[in-house]
């Protein structure tokens, strides 16, 4: 599943198991609720009864100095207030319990996942930052059905020359006029797409889950204030592989966010606790200690995209040829683009931004 390819959309997607392109799926009124803690009117109804209970005390009803018989039905009523105000902190405590195990909310939340990827109502025009060992790159990207459209526009946050600038304008050129070649990026862009899908469907059954307490979301991670579920996971003893694509994941370990109400998720971290060999170490192995994180945001337009991409493993494929990828990748400004652009008009949108970037560049540094 670990390509050598530099494309950006081909590594996430092969590497990290996340697609691209997703929709929000809420959940009903009734699952929301259930995921919601009790709050403090049961401590309020405690309070009450405690103060009921003083003002009993004190008042000298008619009906207890009358008749003694009675003396202990009051005292019966008594303690069972008495027991039902403890009982309440108890029950509380119950019904933070979640309600759901916490495989059955990652088997939901894939399936939230996996819906979403085979949605492309919603594309985006967004900008990505690489940063690798020998410096940083800065590109633009736009979905279309045809392909991803992407354009260089900054080598270690410096713009480009002229002369970079048409090259990167003429590539793209050249692609939208070359319709072989645009069918075969489309299609291994495809193929890095059904790997990834290969990845999320294994998810619920290649790990064992367990809650691990929650954090709060924020603009690059699940959508800011709301609730995220954390989960650790380790390999399920009883997992077995159907492919060399999902093989790397007996060698995991980690945790996942979940938002919980909305069945997304928000960032999947995990680190190779052992070395993981393919084809008998023959076609490779990656080493013990690579490491990736990935997390997604609600975009704010319903739907979610990746934010940031963090990887760093080592290993070797066919016993001889060394892999080594270390790369941070974040990605920020989306903005929505028509449905239906085609490659060519993705082309000539990406022209634009980058010389409206390249102007306001020049602007800044004439102050």
């Amino acid at each position: 599943m670990f390509s050598l390819e530099a494309d950006t959309a081909g590594l996430k997607r092969q590497i990290l198991g996340l697609p691209r392109r997703s929709i929000d799926y809420t959940d009903s009124p009734r699952q929301r609720q259930a995921t919601q803690p009790h709050k403090s009117p049961l401590v309020i109804i405690r309070t009450t009864q405690h103060n009921d209970l003083r003002h009993i005390a004190k008042l000298k009803l008619p009906m207890l100095s009358i008749r003694k018989k009675r003396t202990g039905s009051v005292l019966l009523c008594t303690a069972l207030l008495m027991v039902f105000s403890l009982a309440l902190p108890l029950r509380a405590q119950e019904n933070n319990v979640p309600e759901i195990s916490a495989a059955e909310l990652v088997r939901l939340t894939i399936a939230h996942e996996m819906k979403a990827a085979q949605d492309d109502s919603h594309k985006h025009l967004f900008r990505s930052r690489k940063q690798i060992p020998r410096g940083s790159q800065t590109r633009l990207y736009i979905e279309t059905n045809d392909s991803m459209a992407g354009m260089t526009i900054a080598y270690n946050d410096q713009p480009l020359n002229p002369q970079q600038q048409k090259a990167e304008q003429d590539h793209l050129a050249w692609l939208a006029n070359n319709p072989q070649q645009l069918r075969k990026k489309r299609a291994q862009e495809k193929a890095d797409e059904q790997r990834t899908l290969r990845i999320l469907r294994a998810l619920p059954d290649a790990f064992l889950y367990e809650y691990a307490g929650t954090e709060t979301g924020d603009a690059d991670l699940g959508k800011p204030g709301d609730p995220l579920t954390k989960l650790n996971f380790t390999p399920n003893p009883s997992y077995s592989p159907p492919t060399r694509v999902e093989q790397v994941l007996q060698g995991l370990k980690g945790h996942l966010l979940i938002d919980a109400s909305a069945h997304r998720l928000a960032r999947i971290e995990g680190t190779l606790f052992r070395d993981v060999t393919f084809g008998w170490g023959i076609i490779g192995h990656l080493d013990k200690g690579g490491y990736f994180r990935v997390q997604q945001a609600d975009v704010g337009d319903g739907s979610w995209e990746i934010t940031s991409m963090k990887l760093k493993v080592t290993g070797k494929i066919l016993l001889l040829r060394g892999l080594s990828i270390t790369t941070d990748e974040v990605f920020s400004h989306f903005h929505p683009v028509p449905a239906h652009l085609t490659f060519a008009e993705a082309a000539e949108l990406l022209k634009s931004e980058q010389e409206k970037l390249a102007h306001e560049g020049e602007s800044q540094a004439q102050r």
